[in-house]
């Protein structure tokens, strides 16, 4: 039997009994539906969930750090005498480490960062505040992930990027002191328009006879960062050789990077999926290497094994379903006993037969497929409306992004989906199919 002949007997047959069709059908749409909404809850929300934290780090980013691991990996030890032993010292981070660390394949840049090692404040015509000031080894801090409301991420020597937060709540009258919020307990700034505008840092020490000297440097606000609930809405950025410079002078010594090394490296990824294996290699090399993709990757890992829960659970229904397909076809054999009988007399062999039945089972399977995924995507579609209903009248919720969908219903699933109940289906129908192909037609024949 050609496959045009078998398609076209197939859905003639299933024409044939609409209703009963239709009711098995309801079976697997209900399961098929199941599957597509709960699975694609659980995609939406491991969505949700990594936009809203790349809202706030850098996924591509890696900090690394002197290892202080007392068990002596990455030490190199130092002096000791009196009986006091060998004391382990951290491998510098030097600028030799730089270069091994920017040789890495996937690495984009590799950027010095070191912070002030004194007393520091910025003064503002009668206002000061105290930054949490950071010295960075990049003329564009667009490389570390800061973006900015006004003005550029590009910085060079007498310049500051300035954060969003500190120019609001960081400075204050130094006469009258800072004010605080009695409410939310939070300082009150006075939120001074510092772009493109000069400003005053002053650093101060104290001399061995304990006389207080300061400093002061003259630099331009040239950037005000992006408010994003990390460090940069805090921070002032300024040029790394002036912040040496100042530590220079605030210690009474000079600073050699190939000996003492840097406090801090931003390494970034060129692709975020390369970061959990660049920062094995810097552990690799004795340096602590953090990155958010590190208590990032067994919270997806959760949301997979959610996934699968939630599958599972729709695909229970399917497995009723399953049922239902199975009984309908054995009813159909029992009623066309006769038929099958008189299809095996005028020449159709047992494959035949075998074809037919499971093609109408898994027609079944389809039918009730197209219609699941159809109705998963309109329950997941009137979710996502529910959702940012809900939630833009509220303070936010857990998971969920204010700019995403809380339900997220890729391609592949909903193929997949139909896959997956046409052979349901198919196999529902297998022992059915079995029975029908296997009736002998003289007995088949005398069945009323």
């Amino acid at each position: 039997m050609r496959l045009i002949d078998l398609l076209a007997l197939i859905a003639e047959n299933l024409g044939r009994r609409k209703a009963r069709v239709a009711l098995t059908a309801i079976g697997v749409v209900i399961g098929t539906a199941a599957v597509v909404v709960l699975v694609s809850l659980g995609i939406g929300l491991q969505q949700s969930f990594n936009e809203g934290i790349q809202g706030i780090a850098d996924l591509r980013q890696i900090d690394v750090y002197p290892q202080y691991d007392m068990g002596g990996r990455g030490m190199v030890a130092s002096g000791g005498g009196g009986g006091g032993g060998e004391v382990p010292t951290p491998v510098p981070i030097t600028n030799g480490t730089i270069r091994d660390i920017q040789a890495i394949p996937g690495v984009e840049a590799v950027i010095p960062r070191d912070w002030i090692q004194g007393e520091a404040y910025f003064e503002f015509g009668r206002l000061q505040g105290y930054p949490n000031l950071i010295g960075i080894g990049t003329d564009d801090l667009g490389l570390i992930g800061v973006e900015v409301l006004t003005g550029t991420t590009g910085i060079e020597r007498g310049e500051v990027i300035v954060g969003a937060e500190f120019v609001n709540t960081g400075f204050f009258d130094p006469r009258t002191g800072p004010e605080w919020d009695p409410v939310t307990g939070m300082p009150v700034g006075n939120a001074p328009d510092l772009y493109n505008k000069p400003i005053r840092l002053v650093v101060a020490k104290y001399t061995s006879d304990g006389l207080r000297v300061t400093r002061a440097v003259s630099l331009k606000v040239v950037g005000i960062t992006l408010k994003r609930g990390s460090e940069s809405d805090y921070s002032v950025y300024m040029n790394l050789d002036e912040m040496t410079a100042l530590n220079q002078w605030l210690t009474n010594r000079r600073i050699n990077r190939d000996k003492e090394g840097y406090t801090q490296l931003v390494v970034r990824a060129t692709d975020q999926n390369d970061v959990l294996d660049i920062a094995d290699q810097i552990t690799a090399m004795g340096f602590q290497a953090q990155s958010a993709q590190q208590y990032i990757q067994p919270l997806n890992n959760f949301y997979l094994v959610l996934q699968v829960i939630f599958g599972g659970v729709g695909a229970i229904a399917l497995l009723v379903a399953a049922i239902g397909i199975a009984n309908t076809m054995t009813m159909a054999i029992l009623e066309r006993t006769r038929e099958i009988g008189l299809m095996k007399a005028v020449g159709a062999t047992n494959r035949d037969v075998l074809g037919i039945f499971l093609g109408e089972a898994a027609g079944i399977g389809f039918v009730g497929g197209l219609g699941g995924i159809s109705l998963g995507w309109v329950a997941g579609y009137l979710m996502n409306i529910a959702a940012i209903v809900f939630f833009s009248n509220s303070s936010g919720g857990f998971g969920f992004s204010g700019t995403t969908s809380a339900v997220v219903t890729p391609g592949w699933l909903m193929i997949g989906s139909l896959v997956f109940a046409t052979f349901i289906g198919l196999v529902s129908g297998l022992y059915p199919a079995l029975r029908a192909a296997t009736l002998v037609p003289v007995i088949a024949l005398k069945t009323e």
